[in-house]
């Protein structure tokens, strides 16, 4: 068999136990329901954040629109 015809195995994101990346897994990429309810509950608490700028405040963007229309 060819490599180019091998099901990918992948590691699971949250525990790192590898798995083989098939549709028969119902929680890919993770190994286990367990494992993407860990990793959902960390996005919900926040522990996982995409990184970025911080998001204006009110007066932050008031002062940004005042500026922009006066063309500073």
């Amino acid at each position: 068999m060819s490599n180019e015809n091998q099901t990918p195995i992948v590691p699971c994101p949250q525990c790192g136990k590898r798995l083989y990346w098939t549709s028969d897994n119902p929680w890919r990429p993770f190994c286990s329901k367990r494992c993407k309810m860990i990793d959902l509950g960390a996005w919900a608490d926040e522990s996982h954040r995409i990184a970025g700028e911080p998001a204006m405040d009110d007066a932050s963007l008031d002062e940004l629109m005042n500026r922009i229309e006066r063309g500073d």
